[in-house]
């Protein structure tokens, strides 16, 4: 079942609307300290009563109930609250869909029904048969005054809320991966002829003389003539040449979760890309963030807020590098979006092979009045490698230690990295959801916890 929202979205008979009712628990922010809230959840999914495969349909979750109230801690603000959810897939599909809602609330008051706008997905149809829809677990942000999550799950067996009966439209099925809300990810397929029909997905085929039929996976670097270059996937990412002259390596969007530490938030949820470029033994590495959704909790100057982060070097090689970003470029406004800027650093390979880079701890630095505020966020789960490297040893490398970051200073730290994670439910532009400054007083959803910080003091300070 491919997930996400390529073609146009069809209805081809009549939509559907049923009403489910399920045992729930809401997890609030860990820092809060408040334990789980037990209730109930009521959905209305609204989907076609039948279609044909290879038509994209649309899945429309409304809340009718949320199993969590505000708490009596704060009214909140208009356009603040922003749902995510999974949808699971049975019969003619397995697997899960995932739901997005837009921030877009009425105000909501303390000791009141959280008002949840209606979330949204898309699916391929590929498999003839009855297709059930099932609501599962959801997640509610709140932005202001920090952004934080409360996480609801399922605690009975849920019945199906919608069926859709899928026909063989008599056009064949289109077969593909999974892009998770409505992106797709890759590269563009470049230097060569896609034969018998087959379509070649995601990655870049670059490098080299391409003198014959390019199918499949991955291929970056070398020369390639004369004849077929079959589809060797490198994992997370691209795959450096060691003759064609290659020098820029792109890295793959990979989904990571945070838990960071007061005062920061209790998670962030993010996706990050790693770049490389070759210079000489040694790789430029440039990571990327999301943009645009991390909200400032005060007015900050120029310069005031730094992020860093480990990358965790694996495969044949090990150890870890330092990536730094330059502090932002213009003051930040209270509750505007915040873009973290790219983060460089310098990888020295120290052994020969394929190595991984991999997203690892990620720090924020706030400097006010020349006082520091440090918020350190460690990774959970098992991220994928965002790079694939083939690497020769040099010397002084990274391989059984830390290696050099940017500052010159040994990196340590971060994920071990390989295996995979589940979607996260971040935004669909790869951004940073979920990361929020605490500012004088932080009041979080679920919680009545009050945690003073030095904010106000560097404030009254500047």
């Amino acid at each position: 079942m491919m997930i996400g929202g390529a073609g146009m979205l069809l209805a081809a008979s009549p939509a559907q609307a049923a009403d489910i009712s399920y045992k729930t628990e809401c997890v609030p922010p860990a820092i809060s300290g408040l334990p789980a809230v037990q209730g109930t959840t009521q959905v209305q999914l609204t989907a076609p009563a039948e279609a044909k495969v290879g038509d994209t349909v649309e899945v429309v979750w409304k809340t009718v109930q949320a199993a969590s109230s505000n708490p009596g801690v704060l009214d909140l603000d208009k356009d603040t609250v922003k749902p995510t959810g999974t949808v699971k897939l049975g019969g003619a599909a397995t697997g899960d869909l995932k739901m997005e809602g837009p921030r877009q609330n009425p105000a909501i008051p303390k000791n009141s029904p959280m008002i949840l706008p209606d979330m949204k997905g898309s699916l391929k149809l590929e498999k003839a048969g009855e297709l059930t829809l099932t609501p599962d677990a959801y997640s509610i942000n709140v932005s202001k005054p920090i952004s934080t999550d409360t996480k609801c799950t399922p605690k009975e067996t849920v019945r199906p809320g919608a069926t859709i009966k899928v026909t063989d439209g008599g056009t064949g099925t289109t077969t593909g991966g999974t892009t998770a809300g409505g992106t797709t990810a890759g590269g563009t397929t470049a230097g060569g002829t896609t034969a018998g029909g087959t379509t070649t997905a995601g990655g870049t085929t670059a490098g080299g003389d391409a003198g014959g039929p390019t199918s499949g996976g991955t291929t970056s670097g070398g020369s390639t003539s004369g004849g077929t270059t079959s589809g060797s996937t490198a994992s997370g990412g691209t795959t450096s040449g060691g003759s064609g002259g290659t020098t820029d390596f792109p890295g793959k969007e990979v989904a990571v979760d945070f838990a960071c530490k007061s005062p920061g938030p209790a998670s962030i949820a993010s996706k990050v890309t790693i770049n490389a470029k070759k210079n000489g033994g040694s790789y430029g590495l440039t990571v990327k963030t999301a943009k645009g959704v991390m909200d400032s909790p005060a007015a900050l100057p120029a310069g005031a807020l730094k992020p860093s982060m480990q990358i965790v070097v694996g495969g044949a090689d090990k150890g870890s590098v330092t990536v730094t970003g330059p502090g932002n470029a213009k003051p930040l406004e209270t509750g505007k979006p915040v873009d973290l800027p790219d983060m460089t650093g310098t990888y020295k390979p120290g052994a020969s092979g394929s190595s991984t880079l991999t997203p690892g701890a990620l720090t924020i630095d706030v400097t006010l009045g020349g006082a520091k505020i440090n918020i350190p966020c460690t990774v959970t789960g098992t991220p994928k490698a965002s790079l694939t490297l083939d690497t020769t040893a040099q010397e002084g490398g990274a391989s059984g230690g830390g290696s050099t970051g940017s500052g010159g200073a040994a990196a340590a730290g971060g994920t071990a990295s390989g295996g995979g994670l589940a979607a996260t439910g971040a935004d669909d532009h790869g951004a940073l959801r979920a990361l929020g400054l605490v500012a004088g007083t932080a009041i979080l959803l679920g919680g009545a916890v009050f945690t003073f910080t030095p904010w106000r003091r560097l404030r009254a300070g500047r």
